[in-house]
């Protein structure tokens, strides 16, 4: 091995430049501490840095991987090192006019030995994701669900890629697994495990405590929400998690006269409160709407609103024969 190691920056290997003290990775730190390596971390942004050695990538890239499908990680670790000893070692370099098989018998000569066994624990994978604040993350530009409530801030899952082509997640590198889906190789996807979607930190009873504050008169609500439970055992997560979610949409009147609505009808179903809920939202809208529109009235031809209430003066039939007394069909009534 090479008296020091450079390294792009990754991160797999680096948490933070912090302005030249470099914060690597407990893995990492504990792998370099081991192999007593001195590393060298490229600067971001910086192409001539680390020039050399993406051409060499480009050049694997394009010489070895271009046509070949993979099939698993061991043939083509095969496949690659017969690629090396037949192409990759043995052309001649364009610039340096040499085969690399021969300037390594010569450079190697100065190299260290490697160390054989480290002396420290095992280092497993550390991929890692941070959990977004929809309870998931994103891997090759889908996003994979993790149960609800594992979103901290600034917090990393571990994932792991497995033969079977499944993404297992887990929390701590040697922890329990936290979720567990097959990869897809579409883009921009939303995999989600349904059970994911319930909170399961809570007890059931703690769960119908929960919702029923959301309603002014806990005890009614608590007493609906137990009628629930009762007539969807299996699925009563399900049903308190639509009627959390449909009492926060709305306000504390409107979910109030719901639930007095579902009770007094005997209506003990989410979906079917919900109904209700999105029914008594509606009539309020169209009272709403109904009483704007009678403000909005104006009075036609410009006339004062004032005026409309005025009446007219009623006068005796009289009066009106007394003008007409003596006409004749060629007088003008005036």
């Amino acid at each position: 091995m090479t008296d020091e190691l450079v390294y792009d920056q990754d991160a797999l290997l680096m948490v933070n430049e912090n302005a030249g003290d470099l914060i690597l990775t407990k893995e990492f730190q504990s792998y370099r501490e081991a192999r007593k390596l001195k590393v060298y971390f490229c600067r971001k942004a910086d192409p001539e840095s680390k020039g050399r050695i993406e051409n060499v990538v480009g050049y694997v890239k394009g010489n070895f991987a271009k046509h070949r499908i993979f099939q698993n990680i061991d043939q083509w670790n095969e496949s690659c090192i017969s690629w090396l000893e037949r192409t990759g070692n043995r052309k001649v370099h364009n610039t340096t006019k040499k085969r690399p098989v021969e300037v390594f018998t010569l450079e190697k000569q100065h190299l260290k030995p490697v160390i054989k066994e480290i002396t420290t624990t095992s280092i497993n994978s550390s991929i890692t994701r941070t959990v977004r604040k929809d309870n998931t993350i994103v891997y090759q530009s889908n996003r994979y669900s993790v149960p609800l409530g594992t979103y901290q801030k600034d917090k990393d899952v571990y994932i792991e890629i497995t033969a079977e082509n499944r993404l297992v997640i887990r929390e701590q590198t040697d922890g329990p697994v936290i979720a567990n889906h097959i990869i897809l190789f579409e883009r921009g996807k939303l995999i989600q495990d349904r059970q994911h979607t319930r909170d399961r930190t809570k007890g059931i009873a703690a769960y119908i405590s929960t919702v029923s504050s959301y309603f002014t008169d806990e005890e009614r609500a608590k007493a609906f929400l137990e009628e629930i439970h009762h007539r969807y055992p299996r699925y009563v997560r399900d049903q308190l998690g639509i009627v959390l979610k449909m009492s926060k949409a709305s306000d504390q009147r409107t979910r109030d006269e719901a639930l007095c609505e579902c009770i007094k009808r005997g209506i003990y179903s989410a979906s079917e409160y919900s109904d209700v809920l999105a029914f008594i939202q509606r009539q309020q809208q169209q009272k709403e709407e109904f009483k704007r529109a009678e403000e909005e009235i104006k009075a036609l031809h410009g006339i004062e609103p004032s005026l409309l209430d005025t009446q007219p003066e009623n006068r005796e039939l009289a009066q009106y024969l007394d003008v007409l007394k003596g006409a004749t069909k060629y007088d003008t009534v005036t």
